[in-house]
């Protein structure tokens, strides 16, 4: 079940963010976003709460693991999506689910669809 469920969407590649966006809507999904950079993210953090996030772990060269640690911090849960795979998580978020770019937006909606399902 997605419909009405809002998704962050955390990604500083403009054409990425759309497709990702696209994909959600397309799913039933709620968007909030895109936030482009950690400073971004962290202010729609601070006025919404969404019930699950599409993290880019790197933000024009900067790491996102503060806001991995926000969402982990108020219990949101999220999906890291890199193309430095598992290898690359910040540290207290290895057990995060990732999805590695390039990655098809089906397999996506369906991850966030379990994240959600597992948080409600």
């Amino acid at each position: 079940m997605t419909e009405g469920r809002k998704v962050l969407v955390v990604e500083d590649e403009a054409l990425v963010a759309m497709l990702v966006e696209d994909a959600l809507l397309d799913a039933g999904f709620g968007v909030v976003g895109p936030a482009a950079t950690v400073e971004e993210a962290m202010a729609l953090l601070a006025r919404e709460k969404p019930d699950a996030v599409v993290l880019d772990l790197n933000l024009a060269g900067e790491t996102s693991a503060p806001v991995a640690d926000a969402l982990a911090a108020r219990g949101i849960p999220y999906v890291i999506a890199t193309g430095y795979g598992a290898s690359g998580l910040p540290v207290g978020h290895q057990n995060a689910p990732v999805l590695a770019k390039p990655y098809d937006p089906a397999e996506l909606t369906s991850m966030l669809g379990r994240i959600c399902r597992q948080a409600a």
